[in-house]
């Protein structure tokens, strides 16, 4: 008997040591798609700002192709040749408790006068450009934008100075008339009390209260370096920044912190990054610190570090210059190789797309249902492991009616609803069409019929 229920809990033993991974699996849910000019409405895969307004449409400021706005469904492209925006390099977003998005263009350098410069607004019909020579703007090369609760704008610009803009009145402040140093101001994040915070390029962290200045430097705290190009605040007040230093040469610091009393600094030697070259650092709602770097992308809970990089994850690129976290808590990361969003534990937003379940054993195409069908089907399909998966609705003709997904995915059993429509909504015809399911070496092609 004994050696019976040492063999029955030998196997139980061995059936949850196979069972475990499969179990964490389907706690996490995670899930990767890619967007680049190949497989979505991007026009440039070169992404310098990322903004969500109040609908969850997703907008992003390019390199060369101007402004483009997803809203799950349908991208849309403003350009030059298109639209009020007068310049197609868009550097900067930020949207309005109204709505209205607020942009910037790409600082050209010396030849910045040969370009439209200032900022520029959007409501949704009309467009209006802000500039030195019709506003409060004392220089056309903006770094940065935040909007307070209120709605006022702030400005911070290349020759040092800061602009204020209430919707009618513009304030500036500069070595003149405040406790500003003579120097680029990078980075401007506007914490819970609507007090400013300001990263310079050299001088340090600049903080404003409304009335009085205060400058933190490597002379006076524990900033580690007086170059600091990107700002974080969480909810407990806590700032994190980007630093860096110039002596005699660039060296880039890490990522700190200042909590109104004490000074930390994460880097290579005493954390989990794996670079101390820092792109940008964002916040989560649940306080987990994102930071983009240039060996990945780097998560940080306060204990535990993880890093997501192209061997381990959907990113198609090390080099993670940008992050952004959706009302969803999706994560859209910019790499040199388009956006890469990470739904971290299955969140649902970004399609019509559902995680199920986890890892199954085999890649199957199930049969939709129903079918036939009118006027949605479900179709379900299995993934045993991550992979660049392609999900295409063709006509009996063989020609591509609807780009159901593509991208990458973690292992899971998923189901996609299609409607009968084509890639830019228009209804189907009635009529037998094809669905097949590409990853890796893997096909398979199922057969449905669409009644109207």
């Amino acid at each position: 008997m004994n050696k019976i229920l040492s063999t029955i809990s030998s196997v139980t033993i061995l059936i949850l040591a196979i069972l475990l991974p499969y179990t964490c699996a389907i706690a996490q849910n995670p899930e990767w798609v890619v967007y680049d000019t190949t497989n979505s409405g991007l026009s440039d895969d070169q992404i310098n700002a990322i903004a969500f307004d109040g609908s969850g449409t997703k907008w992003f400021g390019t390199l060369n192709e101007g402004l483009i706005s997803f809203d799950g469904t349908t991208w849309e492209v403003y350009n030059e040749s298109n639209s009020g925006l007068p310049d197609d390099h868009v550097r900067l977003i930020a949207i309005d408790n109204e709505g209205v998005i607020w942009t910037g263009p790409y600082h050209r350098g010396p030849f910045n006068s040969l370009f439209p410069g200032g900022v520029y607004s959007y409501d949704g019909s009309n467009w209006t450009v802000y500039d030195s020579s019709n506003s409060g703007l004392p220089d056309n090369c903006v770094n940065s934008i935040a909007i307070e609760a209120s709605g006022t704008k702030w400005f911070a610009t290349m020759d040092g100075s800061l602009s204020s803009f209430d919707g009618t009145n513009w304030t500036v402040y500069d070595t003149s008339n405040s406790g500003l140093p003579f120097t680029v101001i990078s980075s401007i994040a506007i914490d819970g009390n609507d007090d400013k915070w300001l990263g310079t390029d050299g001088e340090g962290l600049v903080f404003f209260d409304g009335t009085n200045w205060t400058i933190y430097n490597t002379a006076n705290s524990g900033l580690p370096g007086n170059m600091v190009y990107t700002i974080a605040i969480d909810e407990s007040g806590t700032k994190w920044f980007q630093s860096s230093t110039w002596n005699p040469s660039y060296l880039s610091l890490g990522v700190g912190s200042f909590d109104g009393t004490n000074w930390m600094v994460y880097n290579e030697s005493n954390s989990g990054l794996p670079t101390n070259i820092i792109d940008a650092v964002t916040v989560d709602t649940d306080g987990t610190k994102w930071i983009a770097t240039y060996y990945g992308l780097v998560k940080f809970d306060g204990t535990t570090w993880t890093v997501y990089n192209k061997s381990n994850s959907g990113l198609p690129n090390d080099h993670v210059q940008l992050i952004a976290i959706d009302n969803d808590g999706n994560k859209w990361i910019e790499t040199y190789d388009g956006l890469s969003v990470f739904r971290e534990g299955g969140v649902v937003g970004i399609d019509d797309e559902d995680l199920i379940s986890s890892q199954p054993f085999n890649f199957m195409l199930l049969q939709n249902f129903p079918n036939p069908f009118n006027p949605t089907t479900t179709i379900a399909y299995e993934l045993p492991e991550l992979g660049d998966v392609q999900l295409l609705i063709y006509d009996v003709r063989g020609r591509l009616v609807n780009t159901l997904k593509r991208g990458y995915q973690s292992a899971g059993n998923y189901q996609v609803h299609w409607g009968g429509i084509n890639d830019v909504g228009t209804p189907v015809s009635t009529g037998v069409y094809f669905c097949r399911l590409q990853t890796g070496k893997f096909s398979q092609t199922i057969k449905m019929v669409y009644l109207r």
